[in-house]
């Protein structure tokens, strides 16, 4: 050997080294083959709002691990990297900092600044987000990274809109929105969340009025939670079979707040005669049940409210006030005037928004608007038909509910970063010089209707990819047309990803790489046809309808072919009391801090082992004190959050200190609580026993030949761990295609820990120490660990690259039966490909049978406590077939087990004061006379049942008392009971002890 193999695994030691080892080689990079198939995915672009958190970790790895395995395959596998422009959260984060430090608002800077702030701000938070997936591991072709605010995907945008718009896809139009007041602008109803607060529901009435709008002295009371909303009233409902306003259907009512005469309607979709008064007031700009029933009924829609969510001039008197303060001043005036009936204290179902975390406001605004109805039924066809299948299977419903209502997508956003509606608009003196003006327009790059509103009003939507885009767009301004100041909705651009970052529609050259021109395609796009549509996307749940579903319209509107063939779903991540982990819980968890704690391998491997078919996995989560290292649980009693200095406070010493988040970078040499998960334990334990035996194999290749090994020159033991490795090798590759990872993480465990190291290794020792069977051990353990790494690198690419490279350096040749190169790097080594001859299902069953008589002798040892220097003896009662095993498997019975086989078929007999174990098909016995003092031995295993049986009876008593079992908490009543259980498996277990014994 040319190098010392470190006792120890420190996988801080060679990450950073591989990670630039893996680039400077291009192993990551994915290009067009002739040999080659593609392997695609789109990564799920993370926001450049921040770090990365858990469940990016989750993602990422899962990402990299089909990558990596699909690249050893031989596929030209291509991970798309990026990043997403996030037009509301991020230009949320950009102002709250600038109103924070230095007292600006986006008005105060202006429309450019503000975007320059934004753009500096991307930069910073790309590169650290970019900077965490690569110290994770991932494989991504990094020469690709795209932003969706980039020149190629906004291409790619401007193309797609000006599609949609020339088809007539594409409208603008006044619907009641999610409008977010902080924010002032819309949010989709997928990024709004409703959570229950305390709130108050107020009881009013309204007089009718006779035909010349004098009251009749008759009343008719209503119930609402936002009082303020009142003075957009236009109708009051109820239901159509309720005899107590059958009268009054058709009259009106005075409101007696803004004097404004409303009618009496009736709606059995929206009035419920069984609830409260049967009557509900109708303000159809601000509610969307009453928006529903104001167009079946054709009422007005009176907006009440400015952007700012203050109270505009329809609100007459409290014009001005903020709505909350509106509700106060409402409820007083209604009082004052004798129209106040009572108010309650309820729960109240608020809707928030997602993005600000501030209650949104149903609004009546003017939008833009993608037609669903042919596109969404399109989307649907892909998933029922095939083409789009779900992993797992269950949440393809979300996806078909979600398109089947085939609700119309408002896809305008207003605000200032993002990619502008590319509409300009002016309004002329008459509808004919409007129809004259559009007939100049180039249709190669503009596309031009008349506003349904207004005929002399025109709207023109130009494509700036066109060859003459930039002439027309030119011309309009110059001609007095002006662009819609609003923006594109952050997932109109994401919706392109699967395409946009492959240079659609681009058909004359490759997208660049690094950021300068790919000339490889010789005048043309190679590719987008090679690299669409994509083999799988993996993402989780929350955005099965933002996203999932709007690629797939997205690919089949603009390429007629599905963006991917697989959708994989994965769990989410919680913390250990079921919350998600997020900046306003303050629970986030870092998971670089993880990758500091337990390594890269071990987190990754930790992670792909609860990455299963359940939804979500919780994460108990404690923190280590930095000044008395006392591990404090993550409970919100000990965590005081605020979004610049994340503090706790350790039980134990009464010192507070920073803990690690994923939006909290600490200052240099502050002292700060580390995150402790002991689940993360699992793969940090398992890279470690990986290293070992890697360790104690290279230690002992000294002398190793890479010559030919027939199989009959194969020791029992080297027959079976090659059909075991065979056979996990399917197991995994199986897995691993339909997205298991958990049950591939589990597979490979156990055969790495239990199989290759806990029994080959010890199989073999003795054939190590001979020089007569030294070199066919070799020569098998050098294949089978080599077999390993490959095995293990998606999931463990750092401590298994490093393990290949000092492999190398010994065994540079490898493989049976015959022997060849092995590969410069683990990273492009080949995914094993199994020899079907090389699987014995008889002969692992025949080794099954060695690990459980070994295991059943080594238990009798320990229960009498005769030490390994002590030779024993066995008897096998079984079938002659079974016979032969145990003959065949003799010398390892011997070694392992440190017994000698003294009798094996079915006429051996059991024979006196002997130990007995059962097999499947056998039995097995083994004389204690000589091993053990009987007397002595009985009168201990008698005192301990007695002493048992005393528990029993104390235990059974208490389950006895009725008042106990009663009164007792459930939990305490069933762990008593637990109690009891074990107590007799206890005593079971000691009196056939004392039955062998006697």
């Amino acid at each position: 050997m040319t190098t010392e193999i470190p006792k120890s695994y420190e996988p801080q030691s060679i990450e950073s080294h591989w990670i630039s080892f893996w680039e400077s080689h291009g192993y990551y990079n994915a290009d067009p083959s002739e040999t080659k198939p593609p392997h695609v995915i789109m990564i799920p672009l993370p926001n450049v709002t921040g770090a990365l958190h858990m469940g990016h970790a989750l993602n990422g790895t899962l990402q990299d691990l089909i990558t990596r395995w699909r690249r050893m395959q031989g596929y030209s596998a291509l991970w798309m990297p990026g990043t997403d422009h996030a037009g509301i959260a991020t230009q949320s984060m950009v102002e709250k900092r600038m109103l924070e430090e230095e007292g600006l608002t986006r008005h105060d800077v202006g429309r450019e600044a503000l975007i320059e702030r934004i753009w500096k701000w991307k930069d910073h938070y790309e590169a650290r987000i970019l900077g965490q997936l690569k110290r994770l591991g991932a494989s991504c072709d990094w020469r690709r990274t795209r932003f969706t605010l980039d020149e190629v995907c906004s291409q790619a945008v401007r193309r797609t809109f000006f599609k949609m718009f020339r088809d007539g896809l594409i409208y603008r139009g006044q619907r009641l929105v999610n409008w977010d007041a902080f924010l002032q602008t819309a949010v989709a109803d997928d990024e709004v969340y409703t959570e229950d607060i305390d709130g108050q529901f107020w009881t009013f009435n309204y007089p009718v009025v006779d035909d010349q709008g004098e009251p009749t002295g008759q009343r008719i009371s209503f119930s609402t939670t936002r009082p303020e909303t009142m003075l957009g009233d236009t109708a009051l409902c109820v239901h159509p079979t309720d005899e107590r306003y059958t009268a009054l259907v058709g009259k009106h009512v005075r409101l007696p707040l803004v004097g404004r005469l409303v009618p009496i309607i009736a709606d059995g979709l929206l009035a419920d005669k069984e609830l409260g008064t049967g009557c509900v007031k109708v303000t159809p700009a601000h509610d969307p049940n009453d928006y529903a029933c104001g167009l079946r009924n054709k009422l007005p829609m009176i907006n009440i409210l400015r952007p700012d969510g203050t109270i505009n001039e329809e609100g007459g008197e409290f014009a001005g006030l903020d709505r909350l303060e509106a509700r106060k001043a409402v409820v007083a005036k209604m009082e004052s005037l004798g129209f106040f009936e009572k108010v309650e204290d309820r729960k109240i179902p608020m809707k928030f928004s997602d993005r600000s975390k501030t209650p949104v406001e149903p609004l009546m605004s003017d939008q833009w608007f993608v037609k669903m109805d042919d596109l969404a039924q399109k989307a649907i066809d892909a998933v029922t038909d095939g083409r789009v299948k779900f992993f797992p299977e269950r949440y393809q419903s979300s996806y078909l509910d979600w398109l089947g209502e085939k609700r119309d997508w408002c896809i305008s956003r207003q605000l200032w970063w993002g990619h502008r509606i590319p509409v300009w608009s002016k309004q002329f003196a008459s509808a004919e010089e409007a129809e004259s003006y559009l007939a100049t327009l180039p249709d190669s790059s503009a596309a031009g209707v008349l506003s349904a509103s207004d005929p002399a009003s025109v709207l023109i939507c130009v494509d700036a990819s066109a060859a003459d885009g930039e002439q027309t767009q030119n011309q309009l301004e110059a001609d007095g047309f002006e662009q819609d100041p609003d923006v594109l909705d952050t997932w109109f651009s994401s919706a392109l990803w699967p395409h946009a970052t492959l240079g659609w529609p681009n058909e004359t050259s490759n997208p660049p790489l690094n950021g300068q021109p790919d000339t490889s395609g010789d005048g043309k796009n190679t590719v987008l046809p090679y690299y669409y549509p994509g083999s799988v996307l993996i993402t989780s749940r929350d955005i099965i309808t933002l996203w999932v579903a709007r690629m797939v319209l997205a690919g089949l509107y603009n390429l007629n072919d599905i963006p991917f063939k697989h959708v994989h779903i994965h769990p989410k991540i919680q913390d250990g009391f079921g919350q998600g982990m997020s900046k306003t819980k303050g629970n986030g968890v870092d998971p670089l801090e993880l990758v500091d704690r337990y390594g890269c391998d071990g987190t990754r491997f930790t992670i792909a082992s609860f990455a299963g078919e359940t939804q979500d996995v919780r994460l108990p989560v404690s923190y280590e004190c930095p000044h008395c290292q006392n591990l404090i649980p993550q409970e919100q009693k000990h965590l005081k959050f605020s979004p610049g200095k994340p503090k706790i406070k350790c039980p134990k010493c009464k010192k507070e200190s920073q803990y690690a988040c994923p939006w909290y970078t600490p200052d240099e040499g502050e002292l700060v609580a580390g995150i402790v998960i002991e689940r993360f334990e699992f793969g940090r334990n398992f890279c470690n026993k990986l290293w070992n035996a890697a360790r104690f194999a290279m230690l002992n290749l000294e002398g190793y030949t890479p010559a030919a090994v027939a199989k009959s020159e194969l020791a029992i033991e080297d027959q079976w761990i090659v059909s075991r490795l065979a056979t996990v090798t399917n197991e995994v590759t199986s897995l691993l295609g339909v997205y298991k990872f958990d049950a591939a993480t589990r597979a490979l465990r156990d055969f790495v820990w239990n199989e290759f190291c806990d029994w080959y290794l010890e199989l073999i020792k003795s054939r190590l120490r001979d020089e007569t069977t030294k070199p066919v051990a070799q020569r098998v353990l050098v294949h089978v660990l080599d077999q390993i790494l490959r095995l293990l690198h998606p999931f463990t690419p750092f401590i298994t690259e490093e393990l290949w490279h000092r492999l190398a350096e010994i065994a540079p040749s490898r493989g049976l039966p015959e022997p060849q190169p092995a590969e410069a790097a683990c990273i492009i080594a080949a995914w094993p490909v199994v020899n079907d001859a090389d699987i014995s299902p008889p002969l692992e069953q025949r080794f099954t049978r060695l690990q459980e008589t070994i295991g059943a002798i080594r238990n009798i040892r320990a229960t009498y406590g005769i030490s390994l220097g002590q030779s024993i003896a066995v008897h096998l009662k079984c079938r002659a077939e079974a016979a032969a095993d145990f003959e065949a498997l003799r010398v390892q019975i011997q070694n392992l087990a440190k017994a000698e086989i003294a009798a094996t078929g079915p006429e051996v007999q059991r024979p006196p004061a002997s130990a007995s174990f059962a097999l499947v098909g056998a039995e097995g016995f083994v004389p204690l006379e000589g091993l053990i003092d009987k007397a002595a031995e009985l009168a201990k295993q008698k005192k301990e049942a007695e002493k048992l049986r005393g528990f029993i009876a104390s235990t059974e008593k208490k389950l006895g008392n009725a008042s106990f079992v009663d009164k007792a908490p459930p939990e305490v009543v069933a762990e008593v009971r637990q109690t009891l259980a074990n107590q007799k498996s206890q005593l079971a277990s000691i009196e056939e002890i004392i039955r062998q014994l006697q």
